[in-house]
């Protein structure tokens, strides 16, 4: 057994000596100050040469924009029909003379669309000093009835109140009321929309076609009734399968048209009849 003996604060020693483990001494690495005066030296000098080339292509483009070479001396105009070139110019506010760079393209647009003939408006700059602008005109198909009478376009959008000068010679569309367009406007948009469509179809025909209808009016189920310019005589078409109805109508109204001052009215919705109401009152009166 080996042999241990106590040492005087009550602990055990063993008979080998300890040894401390060597310890690395660390080297300091000698400055190298030159080598980092002359990387601080180039980055300075990048630093500021690279602000002198903003500060230069700055000055550069105030000039540029300063300069008559960049000052608006064309206005291009086209896609107008109703308005002319000079109001749409006047509407623009575009001033001779004025720098390209300081014109926005998107506020002149919206100044433009302000008028209600205008449905869109592109502006467009052409370097160096000319600026285009394309049109696009709304086409009023038919007159709505809205408390005052509107002009009512291609895509079933009321857009304009007309007036003195405004032509007349237009389908009158009635039955509507402003403030429940205004209140459901996706229903009235469908509804308008079933009235453009109506309008175009009519359009299209042949023997009972637009210029044989003076009113459209909305009845207050919601079904669509035409007028006859004629004898005024009501033609129920309903809301539904209206292309269909029209097309029976139009196979016997050859027969009918010289009895148009006789009628009542002419109900086109039951399937595959038309049904004809003669007005008696008309009928004595002529006897």
């Amino acid at each position: 057994m080996r042999d241990f003996k106590a040492n005087s604060s009550g602990s055990y020693r063993t008979g080998k000596r300890r040894v401390k483990a060597n310890r690395k001494k660390n080297q300091k690495k000698p400055l190298e100050l030159r080598k980092i005066l002359h990387r601080a030296l180039r980055v300075a000098v990048v630093g500021f040469s690279g602000a002198l080339v903003v500060v230069g292509l700055g000055l550069l483009l105030q000039l540029l924009v300063a300069s008559d070479l960049f000052r608006i001396d064309r206005v291009s105009i086209s896609g107008e029909q109703r308005l002319s070139q000079e109001k749409i110019l006047a509407l623009s506010d575009i001033q001779p003379g004025i720098s390209t760079f300081a014109l926005d393209l998107e506020l002149i647009g919206r100044k433009i669309e302000e008028n209600p003939w205008v449905r869109s408006a592109r502006v467009e700059r052409i370097f160096p000093r000319q600026v285009n602008i394309v049109v696009e005109e709304r086409k009023p198909l038919a007159i709505i009835n809205l408390g005052y009478l509107y002009y009512l376009d291609q895509s079933g959008e009321v857009f304009k109140v007309l007036g003195r000068k405004d032509s007349l010679d237009y389908p009158v569309v009635t039955g509507f009321d402003r403030d429940e367009l205004l209140k459901d406007p996706q229903r009235g948009c469908s509804v308008l929309g079933q009235v453009v469509g109506l309008i175009a179809d009519l359009a299209k025909r042949e023997s009972f076609n637009l210029s044989q209808v003076s009113e459209i009016h909305q009845e207050k189920n919601g079904g669509l009734t035409l007028f006859t310019l004629t004898g005024g005589v009501k033609v129920k078409l309903g809301d539904d399968q209206l292309a269909k109805k029209l097309d029976r109508l139009e196979r016997i109204y050859a027969q009918l048209k010289p009895r148009l001052e006789l009628l009542d009215y002419i109900d086109l919705n039951v399937d595959n009849r038309i049904i004809v109401r003669i007005d008696r009152q008309r009928n004595s009166a002529a006897g």
